[in-house]
C-alpha cells in the first residue's frame, strides 16, 4: 500500500528565488535545510533577515552548524524576530538562568532523563503561541538525543478531501494542565492556572506569512476539539496528530555542540528523542511571540 505523498514543499504562488547571502542544503524534499555561511555571532542585517526568514517559511527548519556564540548573541538572533517569550512553567519547575530570563535551559543526565519526547508545537496553550523557537546545543551524548520535525503543512496536503471538509472551521482546545502542570504542587498549579486558562485554536491553520493550511493540533497540548462527542472527537484528533509521525512529511537532526536550530511553529511540530539516559544533553531555548491563530 503506497504511503502518503508530499504534493509540494511550497504554498502556492510562492516565488522560488534562489539565495544569495547562504547557500542552502536541504534534508528532505519538505522539511529541513542547513544554512551555510552565516555566523550568528555578527548581526543579522535587514538584507540577511530578509533571506533568513524566507528560508525559514521555505524549510519550516533551518539549521546551522557549529556556532560559537554567547548566550546574549543567541538572544540578540532570536530577537530579530520579534519579542521574546519568558516561559512560566518551566521557570516554576525547573532551575533557570536568573540573569537570562528569555532562556530556557534543558539539562537532563544521570538525575532527569528527556520527556519531550512526545509531538508537539511549543506553547500552543497560550493565546497567542509562539512564532518560532531557537534552541542551541551546548552539550550533547556522543550518541541519541536527536531532535525530529514534521511538517504540518505537507500534513494537511496529505489529507483525504472528505477530512479536510470535516475538519474546516472546527476548533479545539489546548492546555497545559496534563503536561507542565504534573510536575507542580496544587498552590502553584492554582496560581498559573488564573493566568493560563485552556484557550482555543483552530484545528485547520492558516499561516499568516504564507497562507498555508496546516494541522494545528498536537498530541502534548490538544485537549479536545470543540462540539464534538468525545468518542468521535478522540478519534478524528488522533488521525491527525498520527500525521505528524508518518516519515514522508519528516527530518531528523543528529546534534553535535554549537548547532543551532529555528523553526517554525505555525507549521511544524517537533519530537525530541529520549534515548540517551544516563548521559547529558544541555540545551537552551529561546522562544519568540507569535499572533492569534488564525
Amino acid at each position: 500500500m503506497a504511503g502518503p505523498r508530499v504534493e509540494a514543499r511550497l504554498p502556492e504562488g510562492w516565488v522560488d528565488e534562489p539565495y544569495t547571502r547562504f547557500a542552502v542544503d536541504p534534508l528532505s524534499p519538505t522539511i529541513g535545510a542547513v544554512i551555510d555561511g552565516v555566523s550568528l555571532a555578527q548581526p543579522v542585517d535587514d538584507e540577511l533577515f530578509g533571506e533568513l526568514n524566507r528560508a525559514l517559511l521555505e524549510w519550516k527548519v533551518i539549521f546551522f552548524r557549529g556556532q560559537d556564540i554567547t548566550g546574549d548573541q543567541h538572544t540578540e538572533f532570536a530577537g530579530r524576530w520579534g519579542p521574546l517569550e519568558t516561559h512560566p512553567f518551566i521557570r516554576a519547575t525547573v532551575d533557570q538562568p536568573e540573569e537570562r530570563p528569555q532562556v530556557v535551559r534543558f539539562e537532563k543526565g544521570p538525575n532527569l532523563g528527556g520527556y519531550e519526547n512526545v509531538w508537539h508545537s511549543d506553547v500552543t496553550w497560550r493565546e497567542r503561541p509562539s512564532l518560532g523557537s531557537v534552541l542551541r546545543a551546548i552539550e550533547v551524548p556522543a550518541v541519541g538525543g536527536d531532535t525530529l520535525w514534521a511538517d504540518m503543512g505537507a500534513a494537511y496536503d496529505g489529507l483525504r478531501n472528505d477530512t479536510k471538509t470535516r475538519i474546516e472551521g472546527l476548533r479545539a482546545v489546548h492546555d497545559w494542565i496534563t503536561t507542565f502542570g504534573l510536575a507542580m504542587d496544587a498552590a502553584t498549579r492554582d496560581e498559573l492556572r488564573a493566568d493560563f486558562p485552556p484557550v482555543e485554536h483552530p484545528v485547520v491553520r492558516t499561516h499568516p506569512e504564507t497562507g498555508r493550511k496546516t494541522i494545528y493540533v498536537n498530541r502534548a497540548f490538544t485537549q479536545h476539539i470543540v462540539g464534538l462527542d468525545p468518542d468521535e472527537g478522540a478519534e478524528l484528533l488522533d488521525l491527525l496528530c498520527r500525521t505528524a509521525t508518518f516519515p514522508e512529511y519528516q527530518c531528523r537532526w543528529r546534534w553535535r555542540p554549537g548547532d543551532v536550530a529555528f523553526w517554525d511553529n505555525r507549521s511544524s511540530q517537533h519530537y525530541a528523542a529520549s534515548d540517551y539516559f544516563p548521559n547529558r544533553r544541555v540545551m537552551e531555548r529561546i522562544t519568540v511571540i507569535g499572533d492569534l491563530p488564525r
